[in-house]
């Protein structure tokens, strides 16, 4: 169990591609969804999400894709709100595409509004797929600046070899923007983050002073339901590749090689 973990703590992310027909419907429990959701038991955090177009990074919104973020006290209360609330289940029979994928916390540094909502209850496993969580308040004189930046790094997150998912959410237009992703396994994510137009723009933010909050989460993901842009659960899930047998090894040196 991880630093400050409880047991038994869980998150919960779900996606949400509205079905055309039911878009208006969709609308509304956007707005009003979060009274009736917030009253689960063991629920400790809620946020519904809206999203923007272009996988959810696009300043235009998206009329369809919407997101779930939660955390509960115990994976049976988190069971208990997949099986019986009728918000979800609405989502659910309304959707075109619905994804929900169960998370451990094993790291988190930040917060968002002022607490730090998922509780840290296991440690990373090498060479398992892992989720992110990245989270920030945009300061009003850094919108302009912010956006420059984006735009090139979630192109690079698109292409970048093993992610596996990536969608963008907005808990409000503009100044209020996260990313979910999982991805092959925590050297993937790694890769990712320390090269290209992602570190350009970590290091842009950091020298700007871009954020009045941020947060960054680990998980590791247990379980997942449905399906997300033509790809199963299974599959956004399935455990990562292995290299060849031998593909770790140094290569030989030339004295070994010829004696």
């Amino acid at each position: 169990m991880g630093r400050g973990g409880v047991p038994g703590a869980v998150g919960l992310f779900v996606l949400v591609n509205v079905a055309p027909g039911a878009r208006l419907a969709g609308y509304g429990r956007f707005l009003l969804g979060r009274f009736a959701m917030g009253r689960a038991p063991g629920l400790r955090f809620l946020k519904v999400m809206g999203s923007g177009q272009e996988g959810g990074f696009g300043l235009r919104p998206s009329p369809s894709h919407q997101g779930l973020v939660c955390a509960f006290e115990r994976d049976a209360d988190a069971d208990r709100f997949l099986a019986e609330s009728a918000q979800l289940r609405a989502y659910r029979e309304q959707a075109a595409d619905f994804l929900v994928v169960k998370v451990r916390a094993t790291s988190s540094r930040g917060a968002w509004d002022g607490c730090e909502p998922f509780a840290l209850t296991d440690r990373a496993q090498p060479g398992q797929p892992v989720a992110a969580l990245t989270r920030a308040s945009i300061r009003a004189a850094a919108v302009v600046r912010f956006w420059r930046h984006s735009p090139p790094s979630e192109r690079s997150l698109a292409r970048a070899a093993g992610c596996r998912l990536a969608v963008g959410l907005g808990e409000a237009p503009v100044l209020r923007q996260a990313t979910f992703s999982i991805w092959d396994d925590q050297a993937a994510m790694d890769a990712y983050a320390r090269q290209g137009a992602h570190l350009e723009a970590i290091r842009a933010a950091a020298a700007g002073g871009f954020f009045s909050e941020s947060l960054f989460c680990r998980f590791e993901p247990v379980w997942a339901t449905g399906a997300w842009q033509g790809r199963s659960a299974a599959e956004i899930l399935a455990p990562a590749p292995r290299p060849p047998a031998g593909a770790g090894e140094p290569p030989a040196r030339a004295a070994d090689a010829h004696g």
